[in-house]
C-alpha cells in the first residue's frame, strides 16, 4: 500500500516546464478573446446584472440567481453561482465594464483548470500521455464557449474546485488502509465550493465513489459483487477494507445529501420554468421525448469528436425531434449505447491499470454531464457546448490512452505522432477562429446561422444586433425571417412589432403584438398561468399598451391591458410600473400610488420604484414625502441620477436655506455622473445665485452655455446675472445670443429694452424692443408701460397719455398706471404744449435697479423639472432585459413655489418704490 502511495505522488508531480508549456498553449489559442465583448447570455450577466455594482449589498449576491434575478421569484432561471458572481464583481471593481479584464481573467482560469488537469492525468497515465491529455484539453474547439464567453466562468471556477476537491479525497487512504480525515473534510468544503459556482461541482461526489471502490480499493465488478453475496449467505464477515470504504461514501453521501437540501431550500422547491421553445422535446410525447433525449448523448459525443461546426445556440428547432422509431438516428443512439456499454464492461470487468483508467475517463464524461442530460429532469436547453467541458475531460484522458497504446506498436508509432500532431495543431487553429465569432454579438449569430438556419432564436438574435446599432430596416427582415422559421414564436412576433414601432409604422407595431397576443395561451381556471409560458412573454401587454397609449383616446384600453397581464400574474411588477405611469398620465396620482406601493411590496430594493413614487408624492402636493423617497431611493443606489438631479430641485424650490448644502452635493455627484449635462451646471448657478455667490453663479452659467450654446435659461440668468451685479454692458451680448436664438423671450427683450435705455441711452433701441412686445404679445402690461417711459423721453405726452390709457385698461388695478397717467395729464396741461423739459434720468418703470419686477425672473428649463417617470421600454424578448427609461422632457411646472411667490412679492415692493422715482421724476422734482 506504501508502494501505490509513493507512485500516486510521484505520477502526480509537475514540474515548471510543464506548467509553461500548458500556459504558452492556451495563451496562443486564446490572446484573441481579450479583443472580444460581452456578448448573448454576457449581457444579462453582466452588463445587465445590478449585482456587479459595489452599491449593492454583498448578500444580494447570496439571495440571487446567476443573473441578477431573486431565487424568490418564478421568473428566476434557479441558476445559484454566488461565488461566480462574486468574481464579475471583482472585475467590475478594477475595470467596471471593460471587457478585456474579465476575457483575461478567464483565460488565466481555463490555465489553471488545465494545469491541475494535468495533475489529475498523471494519476492515470504515464507523464507523455498525461501531457497529450492536458494539451488537447486546453486546445479543444468545444471550450471556446465556456472560455471566450464570459458567463462560462462558471464553468472554469467549478472545475477548479470540482478537480481540487477529486485530488484531495485520493490523498484520504492512509497506510493499512487507514481513513486520513482531514483530506476528506476538504473535499467536502471544496465539493461545496464547486457548487457555488456552478451546480455540477456536486457530480465530483460520484467520481470520488467510483474512485475509492473501484481504484484505491482495486475491486472489479464481478469481485466485488463475490464479496457482497459471500456475506450476505452468512460466509464470511465485512473486510475491513470495505468497512472502510463504506465509512468514507456514508460520509461522501451524507455531506452530498445535505448540499441537496440546502440547494433545494435556496431555489424553494420550484424548478425554473422553461417554454417548449427552449426545449421542444421535453414537453412532447412518449416516445418522442424518450427517443430524442437519447439521441442527444451520442450528438454530445459526436461533437467532442468533430468540432467542426459549432453554433452558440442549438434550441428551437435546431435538432428535428426523433418522433418515430423508424428514424435512421436511432441508429446513432444504438451504436453510442452499445460502444458505451462494451467500455463499461471492459473497466468494470477487468483488473489492471488500462481498465482503471478507462472506467476513470468514463466517470468523467458522464457524471458531470448527468444534470444538463434531460434525463432525471429538464432543463432550458437542447444542447450547450460549455456543459462539455468537464465531460471533455473524461474524452482527452480516453483519447491519449488509446494513442499511448497505438504509439506502443512500433508500426504505427511514427503515424500516431504525425496524426496526433494534426489534431492538437487544427483544433488550436480551430479555437483560434472560433474565438472571432464571439467578438460581437453580430459575428457570433451570424456565425450560428451558417450552421443552423432552422433556429428562429438566432435570426431574432441578429436582428436585436442590428436594432442595438439603430439599423433598425435590416432587424426587421431578420425579425421577420424568425416568425416565418416559428410561426408561433411569440417572441418573434414581439420584436417585429417593437421594430415596427422603432420605425414609426405603428399599424404594422399594433398589428404584431396582436398576432402575438393571440399566440399566447388561453387561462385555464385553476391553472398557473405563469407555468405554461415564459414570463417574458407576458411583456407582450406592456408592449402593446404602450404603444396605444399614445392615442389620448386609448388609454382606458392601455389600462385594461395592464390590468390583463397583472391578473394573469399577480407578481408582474412591470405591469404595475407601466401601469402607475399610465394612471399619472390619466391625472389618477392616488391610483398611480397604489400601483406602486403593490410593486414595492414585490421589490423593496428597487431604488427606480421609489423614484416613481417620489414623482407621484410631487403631483399629490406633498413635498416632504417625496423628498423621503428620493432619499429612500438613493440610500438603495446612491448614483442614481434621476433622483440625485431632481431631490437637489425639490430642495432648492423649498427655500429651505439648510436644504441648501446637500442641494449643491446632490448636483455635484450628479454632474459627476453626467459631465455633459449642462442642466446640471445651470442648477448649480441658479442655487449659487440663491446664496449671493455671484462669481460662482457666473462660472455655473458658463459651463452649462458652453455645453449646450442654446441653453435658453441659462442664457437669460447669466445676463441677469450681470444686471443684477452692475455688469450691465457685458449682459447686453448674452441677450443678443438669447435672442438669436429666441427671437420672441420676453422677458429678454425686456431687460435689453432696460439696459439700453438705461446704460446706452438707446432709446430707439429700447423702443424696438417694446414693440415687438407688443407684437407679440398686445395685452403685455410691463412691455407696453415700459414703452409709455419711451414716449415720454420721446417728448410726445400726447401719445404717452394714450398708451398709459390702454395699459390702465389692461391692468385697471394697477394704481402705479393710474398714478402716472394723472401726471402725463397734469404736465399736458400745465406746459399748453409748450417746450416740456426733458427728465433728467430717462428710465422706464418696472426696472428695480437691475430686476425686472413683474415677472419672477428666475427662469427654469422644462427639461429637468422633477416629473419625469422612469418607465419602461418595448422589452426585447429571449436574449437581453432592457434597461428603465429616462427622461420626458415635454412636461413644464404647472405651479410656484413658496419662494417664487416671497421673490415676485419682494420684486413687486421694489418696483413700486421705483415707481416713486419715477413719478418724482415725471413731476420735474
Amino acid at each position: 500500500m506504501k508502494a501505490f502511495l509513493r507512485f500516486v505522488d510521484r505520477m502526480a508531480d509537475i514540474n515548471l516546464k510543464e506548467i509553461a508549456l500548458i500556459v504558452g498553449v492556451v495563451t496562443a489559442c486564446y490572446w484573441n478573446s481579450l479583443f472580444c465583448g460581452f456578448v448573448f447570455d454576457d449581457v444579462s450577466a453582466i452588463l445587465d446584472n445590478k449585482d456587479l455594482h459595489p452599491s449593492t449589498p454583498l448578500k444580494t449576491l447570496f439571495q440571487n440567481d446567476f443573473w441578477g434575478t431573486p431565487m424568490s421569484e418564478e421568473r428566476s432561471h434557479k441558476s445559484y453561482r454566488p461565488l461566480t458572481v462574486l468574481t464579475f464583481r471583482l472585475n467590475y471593481l478594477f475595470s467596471e465594464l471593460k471587457p478585456m479584464s474579465y476575457h483575461l481573467l478567464n483565460m488565466i482560469f481555463h490555465a489553471v483548470v488545465s494545469v491541475i488537469f494535468l495533475k489529475v492525468c498523471k494519476l492515470f497515465l504515464d507523464n507523455r500521455s498525461s501531457m497529450i491529455a492536458s494539451l488537447l484539453f486546453a486546445v479543444h474547439p468545444i471550450h471556446t464557449e465556456a472560455v471566450t464567453g464570459v458567463v462560462g466562468r462558471a464553468e472554469l471556477l467549478s472545475s477548479i474546485f470540482f478537480l481540487a476537491a477529486f485530488l484531495s479525497y485520493t490523498k484520504s487512504k492512509g497506510p493499512d488502509n487507514s481513513i486520513v480525515w482531514t483530506p476528506i473534510a476538504l473535499t467536502v468544503v471544496l465539493v461545496a465550493v464547486a457548487t457555488l459556482c456552478k451546480e455540477q461541482g456536486i457530480t465530483v461526489v460520484g467520481i470520488c465513489c467510483v474512485y475509492e471502490v473501484f481504484i484505491a480499493q482495486g475491486y472489479t465488478l464481478p469481485l466485488l459483487w463475490t464479496t457482497v453475496g459471500q456475506f450476505f449467505r452468512g460466509k464470511s464477515s465485512i473486510p475491513f477494507s470495505m468497512l472502510q470504504t463504506l465509512i468514507k461514501l456514508i460520509v461522501l453521501m451524507f455531506s452530498t445529501l445535505l448540499l441537496v437540501v440546502i440547494r433545494v431550500q435556496v431555489i424553494q422547491s420550484q424548478l425554473p420554468v422553461f417554454t417548449r421553445f427552449d426545449n421542444p422535446a421535453a414537453v412532447s410525447p412518449t416516445p418522442t421525448r424518450q427517443l430524442t433525449f437519447n439521441y442527444l448523448l451520442p450528438l454530445n459525443a459526436w461533437l467532442l469528436l468533430n468540432p467542426s461546426e459549432l453554433c452558440c445556440d442549438w434550441t428551437m428547432g435546431t435538432i428535428p425531434l426523433i418522433e418515430s422509431f423508424l428514424d435512421i438516428r436511432n441508429l446513432a443512439t444504438f451504436t453510442f449505447f452499445c460502444f458505451l456499454g462494451a467500455l463499461g464492461v471492459f473497466s468494470l470487468r477487468y483488473p489492471g491499470d488500462s481498465s482503471k483508467t478507462v472506467l476513470m475517463a468514463l466517470c468523467l464524461m458522464a457524471l458531470p454531464f448527468i444534470p444538463a442530460s434531460n434525463l432525471f429532469f429538464p432543463v432550458g436547453f437542447v444542447v450547450a457546448e460549455r456543459v462539455l467541458y468537464v465531460p471533455s475531460m473524461g474524452f482527452c484522458i480516453l483519447v491519449a490512452h488509446g494513442w499511448q497504446k497505438i504509439s506502443n506498436k512500433s508500426v504505427l508509432k511514427k503515424l500516431s505522432w504525425v496524426c496526433l500532431s494534426m489534431v492538437i495543431f487544427t483544433h488550436a487553429l480551430k479555437t483560434l477562429h472560433r474565438n472571432w465569432d464571439w467578438e460581437s454579438e453580430y459575428t457570433l449569430f451570424m456565425s450560428a446561422l451558417k450552421v443552423n438556419k432552422n433556429n428562429a432564436k438566432l435570426w431574432n438574435n441578429v436582428g436585436h444586433a442590428l436594432e442595438n446599432e439603430k439599423n433598425f430596416e435590416r432587424a426587421l427582415k431578420y425579425f421577420l425571417q424568425a416568425t416565418h422559421v416559428q410561426p408561433d414564436d411569440i417572441g418573434a412576433h414581439m420584436n417585429v412589432g417593437r421594430t415596427y414601432k422603432n420605425l414609426n409604422r405603428t399599424k404594422e407595431a399594433e398589428e404584431s403584438y396582436m398576432m402575438a397576443k393571440s399566440l399566447m395561451p388561453q387561462i385555464i381556471p385553476g391553472k398557473k398561468y405563469a407555468a405554461r409560458i415564459a414570463p417574458n412573454h407576458l411583456n407582450v401587454y406592456i408592449n402593446l399598451a404602450n404603444l396605444i397609449r399614445a392615442n389620448e383616446s386609448r388609454l382606458e384600453e392601455a389600462d385594461q391591458l395592464y390590468r390583463q397581464a397583472i391578473s394573469m400574474r399577480p407578481d408582474f411588477k412591470q405591469a404595475y410600473i407601466s401601469r402607475g405611469e399610465l394612471l399619472l398620465k390619466m391625472n389618477k396620482p392616488l391610483k398611480a400610488k397604489e400601483a406602486y406601493l403593490k410593486a414595492l411590496e414585490l421589490d423593496r430594493n428597487n431604488a427606480d420604484l421609489w423614484y416613481n413614487l417620489a414623482i407621484v408624492h410631487i403631483e399629490l402636493k406633498e413635498p416632504n414625502e417625496a423628498l423621503k423617497n428620493f432619499n429612500r431611493a438613493l440610500e438603495l443606489n446612491p448614483k442614481h441620477k434621476l433622483a440625485l438631479f431632481n431631490s437637489a430641485i425639490l430642495m432648492q424650490e423649498s427655500g429651505e436655506v439648510k436644504l441648501r448644502p446637500e442641494a449643491r452635493k446632490r448636483l455635484l455627484s450628479y454632474i459627476n455622473e453626467e459631465p455633459q449635462d449642462a442642466n446640471g451646471y445651470f442648477n448649480l448657478g441658479m442655487l449659487a445665485m440663491d446664496d449671493k455667490k455671484d462669481s460662482e453663479a457666473e462660472m455655473w452659467m458658463k459651463k452649462a452655455i458652453k455645453l449646450q450654446a442654446d441653453f435658453r435659461s441659462a442664457l437669460f440668468n447669466l445676463a441677469l446675472l450681470y444686471s443684477q451685479t452692475a455688469k450691465e454692458l457685458m449682459a447686453l451680448p448674452i441677450l443678443e445670443e438669447l435672442l438669436r436664438h429666441y427671437p420672441d423671450h420676453i422677458k429678454g427683450l425686456i431687460l435689453k429694452g432696460d439696459i439700453l435705455m438705461n446704460q446706452k441711452k438707446d432709446i430707439l433701441g429700447a423702443k424696438k424692443c417694446f414693440e415687438k412686445i407688443l407684437e407679440m404679445d398686445p395685452s403685455n402690461v410691463q412691455g407696453k408701460h415700459n414703452l409709455c417711459v419711451v414716449y415720454f423721453e420721446e417728448k410726445d405726452l400726447l401719445k404717452a397719455e394714450r398708451c398709459l390709457v390702454e395699459t390702465l385698461a389692461l391692468a385697471p388695478h394697477e394704481e402705479y398706471i393710474q398714478r402716472h397717467l394723472n401726471i402725463v395729464r397734469d404736465k399736458i396741461s400745465s406746459s399748453g404744449f409748450a417746450e416740456q423739459p426733458v427728465s433728467p434720468a430717462g428710465k422706464t418703470s418696472g426696472v428695480e435697479g437691475d430686476k425686472i419686477p413683474t415677472e419672477n425672473v428666475k427662469e427654469v428649463r422644462s427639461e429637468p423639472r422633477p416629473t419625469q417617470i422612469i418607465k419602461p421600454s418595448d422589452n426585447k424578448s429571449q436574449s437581453k432585459s432592457n434597461k428603465l427609461l429616462g427622461k420626458n422632457t415635454d412636461k413644464e411646472t404647472p405651479h410656484k413655489t413658496t419662494k417664487e411667490i416671497k421673490e415676485i412679492e419682494k420684486k413687486r415692493v421694489a418696483a413700486l418704490k421705483r415707481l416713486e422715482e419715477i413719478e418724482r421724476i415725471l413731476n420735474g422734482e
